[in-house]
């Protein structure tokens, strides 16, 4: 209960706030959001305040056919049909809105500053930052870092099963579809950390698959990828990591080769565990390599066979890789 306590924590601590935009992609999209809330709630008073009269009246009406003939003989226009025909006259407009939205955001007004492959899986988000030149290609997880002011192409593709991608400080939501890649863009206007979630049901544990979208100036954006390049520095405990986690997990410049879990290189600089469910500190470190099952169960990660030393020296290692 006490890891269950701590997750909840971290997640009230960084909320889902779609009522404020920072990008030029969700100022277009804030105004139809808010608008379509504004209508709906709209729509559900007035049928409220319908159901109510309706219910009123109900006990001293007539009986429904004499009623319906009183309707006919006044030859008035009936409600029924005045409330399809404003219905349908915000149907169309709220549709018309969205298409235009839609057509608006479709691409950034300039040329991507850069293109990130995102694949999700169940339950972390892998980060595959693209280039032309192979040897300038690298992954991270859960954390995907931007420059401000400047539009960032996503390519989105389904691991497993459908989820989907959504910061809504920064954009709207794009699915990701096992084969097949979807592309959508974000572009943050002041730097900041900005939470995101898969907003599609992927399993049981769909609401801890977090992550966090970190908006740089341009300078300390291409400071951070040019050290993302570089290989780790031997340090003690490497091989202990890559005799126990090695299989799974990769860290560049290591025999440490994995692919089915998240690429750990210069993990220590990451601010979360486990797609945005704890912060990343050696405590809650620990704990998830005591026992990952007991903080996110169902994940891929069962419960590690190590030593109070053991762990404790993988947990140092860690820690080095800045």
């Amino acid at each position: 209960m006490t890891g269950e306590r701590a997750q909840l924590g971290w997640a009230a601590a960084t909320p889902l706030d779609y009522l404020t935009s920072h990008g030029a992609k969700a100022d277009a999209i804030r105004p139809l959001t808010i608008g379509t809330v504004a209508i709906s709630l709209a729509v559900i008073g007035i049928v409220a305040l319908l159901l109510i009269v309706g219910l009123r009246r109900a006990r001293t009406a007539p009986a429904p056919g004499s009623r319906l003939e009183v309707m006919r003989d006044e030859g008035g226009l009936s409600w029924l049909w005045i409330g399809v025909g404003l219905s349908s006259l915000v149907l169309l407009f709220s549709i018309v809105w969205t298409v235009a939205v839609l057509a608006e955001i479709a691409s950034p007004s300039e040329k991507p500053a850069l293109t990130v492959e995102i694949t999700a899986r169940q339950w972390w988000w892998q980060v595959r930052y693209l280039n032309d030149d192979p040897s300038r290609i690298f992954a991270t997880a859960n954390e995907i870092h931007i420059p401000v002011g400047r539009p960032v192409r996503f390519k989105l593709v389904g691991g497993d099963v459908i989820h989907s991608f959504w910061v809504p400080g920064l954009g709207g939501k794009t699915d990701l579809i096992p084969g097949q890649t979807n592309e959508t863009w974000l572009e943050a206007r002041e730097p900041g950390t900005y939470r995101g979630q898969c907003t599609e049901y992927c399993g049981l544990e769909h609401a801890r698959m977090g992550l966090l979208v970190i908006a740089e100036p341009p300078a300390q954006f291409e400071a951070w990828r040019a050290h993302q390049l570089r290989s780790a520095a031997p340090a003690s405990g490497e091989g202990a990591f890559a005799m126990r986690c090695g299989a799974c997990h990769a860290v560049r410049g290591t025999t440490a080769a994995g692919m089915l879990g998240p690429d750990l290189s210069h993990f220590a600089q990451r601010r979360t565990l486990a797609a945005a469910t704890l912060p990343n500190d050696g405590s809650h470190l620990e704990s998830w390599l005591d026992d990952p099952q007991a903080i996110k169960p169902g994940n891929l990660m069962q419960k590690p066979e190590l030593t109070g030393q053991e762990r404790a020296t993988i947990v140092a290692y860690l820690e080095s890789l800045t």
